[in-house]
């Protein structure tokens, strides 16, 4: 199945530090391409895989589960860190969730975590019955395009195919049970007022992580994908600080230092 214009994975060779950037459950590079765009400005590694399943029709969703999801995020990781001295994770919705189990499951290994609006719980009473519901019918409205911001559309499915999602949800509880192996720092920027993942979720990662160094950042301005809305600057800014702290290659100057 061809892939839908704007759902191509992203990649940019760079310096030193390597940047794994992840997109959300039934959405695509797109809503996050921006964000990576501008860490490879900045001189950074980047890699921005599509994820199976998404950026074509959400029939080929219905074929994939989290395992999946996590293998092409975990294939990513390992690939920057072969070309890579320090490599980040940062994830918008469950592409957060993703980037916690990397780092869970990775350590030392990964330098930091960014996670915008990042998903902890599938929420509404269709949830518990997921077990049962995705057998009756395939899917549910979609949840795409939750935006502040007037002309702003995310590329995503309109549908929510139902294995799927049940699929996610056992994910997230088997994440929440791993959360206190997260020990890296970490940065969380989430929005007051989010459609999709509502702040409660922001609350129980950072509750739960084991990260002595944790920052959290109100995305006042933007809804549930704050990378294309209203803060998606501020995004890009606090997030290339947060590496420049951590990482001894990048530079003064605000840029990653190139291989010699």
């Amino acid at each position: 199945m061809p892939l839908l214009p704007g759902a191509e994975p992203f990649r940019h060779d760079g310096g030193e530090v390597g940047v794994l950037v992840c997109h959300g459950f039934t959405g695509s590079p797109q809503s996050v391409r921006p964000w990576a765009e501008s860490l490879a400005e900045r001189g950074l590694s980047v890699s921005l895989p599509l994820l199976p399943g998404h950026g074509t029709r959400w029939q080929d969703m219905q074929l994939t589960g989290w395992q999946d999801w996590y293998a092409e995020v975990d294939r990513a990781l390992r690939e920057l860190r072969e070309r890579c001295s320090e490599v980040f994770v940062c994830g918008l919705s469950m592409g957060g969730a993703l980037a916690l189990r990397l780092a869970a499951k990775h350590g030392a290994a990964i330098s930091g975590v960014v996670l915008v609006n990042p998903a902890n719980k599938v929420h509404g009473l269709a949830a518990k019955a997921l077990p049962v519901v995705r057998h009756l019918m395939p899917t549910t409205a979609g949840i795409a395009s939750d935006i502040a911001k007037p002309g702003a559309e995310e590329l995503g499915y309109d549908r929510v195919p139902l294995h799927a999602a049940y699929s996610f949800r056992r994910f997230l509880q088997q994440l929440d049970a791993e959360l206190p192996e997260v020990t890296q720092p970490l940065l969380l920027m989430h929005s007051p007022e989010d459609h999709v993942v509502p702040p409660a979720d922001s609350a129980r990662i950072l509750a739960r992580v084991s990260s002595r160094d944790l920052t959290e950042r109100l995305l006042e301005r933007s809804y549930h994908v704050a990378t294309l809305d209203h803060d998606a600057e501020l995004i890009f800014e606090q997030t290339h600080a947060f590496i420049s702290r951590l990482s001894a290659h990048v530079g003064e100057a605000g840029t990653a230092a190139t291989r010699g």
